[in-house]
């Protein structure tokens, strides 16, 4: 396909239209042709910047994870504000629920190794046990907002209905439950952080369960 003589758009506005288009029609509807329509040009304009429809999601992806919201620092606790910013990334992603997979598909990991050297720079536990604090925290933040995130993109609860008398125990627990569904996030965030904090204070870290 013959490529115009000069770009006609940027790539970054080639990826915001591409974003638009997936929040209105869904990721599996996207085309180059509806995002050229969208910006006001023919296709062959987009292979300027993106080689191929993939390469195009990618940027997706990039621009949704450097636009994630920035949370300063504040008097609160470490493990406060590491809540408060996982809990921005929630916001974020569920903004874009058709969108969201993407971020698992072409997570761009290399762009948050300054993000990474912060959070171990601003931790107050061991070295030993940072990565456990990483990497547990971020694969949560990410997997249970992209859960809510499908859920939304279909139209469905998160959690179905129960039947009480089929499964007692799963209902009484939804029943007994006094949390939303960002709460129940949080307190999540809470106990694994808590639990760390107790393992370090018993020296058991690393250690089997009892």
């Amino acid at each position: 396909m013959a490529r115009p003589s000069k770009p006609l758009i940027s790539r970054s506005g080639a990826a915001e239209a591409a974003l638009a288009v997936i929040d209105e029609c869904g990721l599996e509807a996207l085309s180059l042709g509806l995002v050229a329509k969208k910006l006001g040009v023919r296709p062959p304009s987009l292979y300027h910047h993106f080689k191929d429809k993939s390469e195009l999601l990618q940027e997706v992806a990039r621009i949704m994870l450097v636009r994630m919201p920035v949370i300063a620092a504040t008097g609160e606790t470490f493990e406060e504000q590491m809540i408060a910013r996982c809990v921005a990334t929630r916001r974020r992603l569920l903004q874009h629920p058709h969108a969201a997979p993407l971020i698992l598909r072409y997570f761009p990991r290399h762009m948050l190794l300054a993000a990474y050297d912060r959070a171990a720079a601003d931790e107050p536990y061991p070295t030993t046990v940072q990565m456990v604090v990483i990497d547990a925290v971020e694969k949560y933040t990410y997997g249970a907002s992209l859960f809510e995130a499908s859920a939304r993109a279909r139209g469905v609860e998160p959690m179905p209905p129960v039947d009480g008398q089929k499964y007692p125990k799963l209902a009484q627990a939804i029943a007994d439950n006094p949390f939303d569904d960002e709460q129940l996030f949080v307190e999540s965030l809470r106990s694994f952080l808590a639990g760390v904090k107790a393992r370090l204070a018993n020296d058991s870290v690393g250690q089997p369960l009892a």
